[in-house]
This record gives C-alpha cells, structure tokens and sequence, in this order.
C-alpha cells in the first residue's frame, strides 16, 4: 500500500523532533535506546497490538516491543494478578476500575506528553463537543485522571497525573452479512429476532456483553434501564433472563472471545449478526466478503483504550515507554488504526499520516474519491463509499454508552458465567 509519511511539510522526523523538542528532559534519541537494547512487554487486546506498530516502532525509536494480545478479561486479571509480568498495559478506560486499586500501575505523568494539549475532549473533560450529553456507563473521563502521583482516587477533572494515556477508541455497534440476510437492519433487537435463529453471536466477555445485551433489551420496548452501565441486581436478572431464554431457544451459534473467533463466524457465514469490532470487520472485507458495521437507531456502545505503566517501571526503561508513548501518538500509529476504523485520540497528528481521501472517508463521513484499503493494502471500498454510520460527530454523537464496571460487578460476572453455561 501506499505509505503516507509526510503532508502539509511535515515529515515524521519532523514530527519526532518537535515532539522531542517539547518534552527534551524526559525523551532521548532514537539511536540511544537501539544500542541500549530496550524491551518494553505489552500486554493487551488483539484490537491494537498488530506486528506492523512493533516493527515501526523498532524501526523509528529502536525499541523492541514485545506484544502479548490476549482476550478483555485475560489482560486485566494479569495486570491485576501478575505484576511483574509487564511493563505497558495496553488496555480499555473500563479496565481501570478494576486494576487501579492493585496498585500495578502507576500514575502517568502529563507534562511528559508532547501532544497531551492535542487528545481529544472525550477522554480529558467527557465532551466530544462544549454541548454534547455523556453517555451512560464507565465514559473514560470518570477514570482518566487520579489525585497526584501517588494518587489512589479518581478525579473527575484534569489532575496531570493519568491513569492510561489514552489512544483509540471507537463506536461499537452489530456486524452483519447483508448478502446472507438480504433486508435493512436498523435496530439492536434484530439480535434476538428468530429470523437469525442459529446464526446470531454475541461476545463472551462479561463487562461488554451485557451492554450489547441492554442495548437489545431497550430496542425490544422490554425496560428502560435508569444506567444501562450500572445496574441493579434485579435488572441483571432481567436482561440474562431475556438472553438465556433466547440461547436456550437455539437463537445463537456461537459466543466469542477473541477478534480471530469473531472474524471466522462472520467470514465462514455460520453468523450473519453480531456483536463485533472495527477491526474484525475490516479482517472481514479484506476477503472479499461484504461485512457492515450497521448504524442502529438505538446508538451506539462505545469504548476507549490507553497505553498504562506498570507501577515497577523506572530509570531507562520508564523513560522509553514515554518516549514509546509519545511517539505512539504522533501519527503514524494514529493513521495505521483509524485505517482498522479506529478514532485516534489525537486525531489531529494522525491526519497528518493519511491521504486526504483517507481522512475524509474515515473521519469526515465523505464519499471515497478512490479505493479506500486496509493497512495491509487490502481493498475494503471503491470510489464513491461512504463509511458506514457516516463521520466521526455523527458516530461518537449517538454514543448511548461505555463499556462499564457496575457496583454489582461481581454478581453480573456470576450470572453471566450461568447464562454461558446454560
């Protein structure tokens, strides 16, 4: 494919060095650290840890990463469980609640980030606009930010000390095969419609299914959740008891785990409605295989993810990681995810890195003037697309909810393991 590495005049050495510039006290050369033989251990989702961001990072900073992709649930108890066993945790705002309290990361400090001005409002004040409502559930901005670097509670406001920096995020909604299924899709509730008997899915992750599954409760006109990321023992029981009797019913084929999992369902056309993510989507067209990230009336589940340090890191190593960290951000990761349908956290340095037919299919919402590809150079769409659910405000605006860690944490994990076994 096509590697977009400079526009506007600015070259990714460029890039660097003004980055550099900013944070001179915390950052060292690129040449340093490849004779210094840094290893940085990532542990996180497969949504972001691909062989290509090792490679430029390699390449560009001289830092060997070694990424470890493993499922939500797997990464977060090794963060909270292993601690020496990593030294970035790569992972989703929702996690945080859970392995903050540990102790295992530590808290990240600002004025270390060159671009920290440029992340976008959704992770620093809530707002993706001075207007905009915040979704229901566990928004980034509720758990980004702690009191100090020793800090130990969460703080609604901007502190400059992070719990994650953040990266990506994104608009998550149902995957479907409209070759197999043949009519529009335009609500949640299709999920459980016994028209796909057999050949729905839904993810075998607790903290992210159950949200699909409120999604689907409301668009059925079953209940209106007061906080769909928060709720009550009562209405867990509702909501996996719509679900476990749909399951029993014979309505799903399968229950994913892993991005690879989701993408095989899809492809082989077991599936043809899903619980799905960007980038397995992408997995899906690069085939050849028509696969649509449907806009549903009832909005979108969104989450958000951000690079963390493990509490441990110091001296060399630490300094890598925000060097790791910074050039993480300064566009050309940014570019290489938003072409997965990512949203890069600092969209504005990640611009710099695509094609501006890139950036107004991806971002804008505007029609493809050429072919839109993959990262790997995969054609997903020809001249005159339009990027499913439109532009950036039209998807993160009809946000409903984030990806959550309720009160009841531990009885919806205990009920959610009855239903998959039921």
């Amino acid at each position: 494919m096509t590697r977009y590495t400079k526009r506007n005049g600015l070259s990714r050495r460029t890039l660097l060095k003004t980055g550099a510039a900013v944070t001179a006290g915390t950052l060292a050369a690129p040449m340093v650290w490849s004779q210094s033989n840094i290893v940085l251990r990532q542990a996180g989702t497969g949504v972001s840890a691909f062989n290509e961001i090792a490679d430029k990072a390699l390449e560009d900073l001289g830092i060997t990463l070694e990424m470890t992709a493993l499922d939500s649930d797997a990464v977060t108890q090794r963060v909270a469980t292993q601690p020496d066993s990593f030294d970035i945790a790569d992972i989703e705002y929702w996690i945080c609640k859970k392995v903050w309290p540990t102790g295992n990361l530590q808290a990240m400090d600002t004025s270390k980030i060159a671009n920290y001005d440029k992340i976008a409002g959704t992770f620093r004040s809530g707002k993706l606009t001075p207007t905009s409502e915040i979704a229901q559930g566990t928004a980034p901005h509720t758990v980004g930010f702690v009191d100090g670097a020793n800090g130990t509670q969460f703080v609604q406001e901007e502190s400059g000390w992070m719990t994650l920096i953040p990266t990506i995020y994104n608009a998550d909604t149902l995957g479907i095969r409209p070759d197999l299924i043949g009519r529009p899709i335009s609500n949640w509730s299709e999920l459980l419609n016994p028209e796909f008997k057999g050949k729905a899915s839904i993810l075998d992750i607790s903290s992210i299914g159950i949200m699909d599954m409120a999604m689907v409760v409301e668009s059925m006109g079953e209940y209106k959740y007061p906080d769909k990321g928060n709720m009550t023992k009562e209405e867990i029981d509702l909501t996996l008891g719509i679900f476990t009797e749909a399951k029993k019913n014979g309505q799903f084929r399968a229950f994913w785990k892993s991005f690879d999992e989701s993408v095989n369902l899809m492809a082989s056309g077991e599936v043809v409605i899903q619980s799905m993510w960007s980038p397995a989507i992408t997995a899906v067209r690069s085939q050849g295989i028509p696969c649509v990230y449907q806009p549903l009336e009832e909005g979108y589940r969104s989450w958000g993810g951000g690079m963390g340090l493990a509490a441990s890191l110091e001296g060399a190593k630490l300094d890598a990681a925000y060097e790791y960290i910074n050039w993480y951000l300064s566009g050309w990761v940014g570019g290489f995810l938003m072409r997965q349908g990512y949203y890069s956290a600092v969209p504005e340095t990640s611009k710099l890195f695509m094609s501006e037919d890139e950036w107004g299919f991806w971002y804008e919402g505007k029609e493809s003037q050429g072919d839109i590809v993959s990262p790997s150079g995969a054609v997903l769409e020809g001249p005159g697309a339009v990027r499913d659910g439109g532009s950036f405000i039209d998807r993160m605006g009809a946000v409903a909810c984030w990806n959550s860690v309720m009160d009841e944490n531990q009885y919806m994990v205990r009920k959610w393991n009855e239903f998959i076994a039921a």
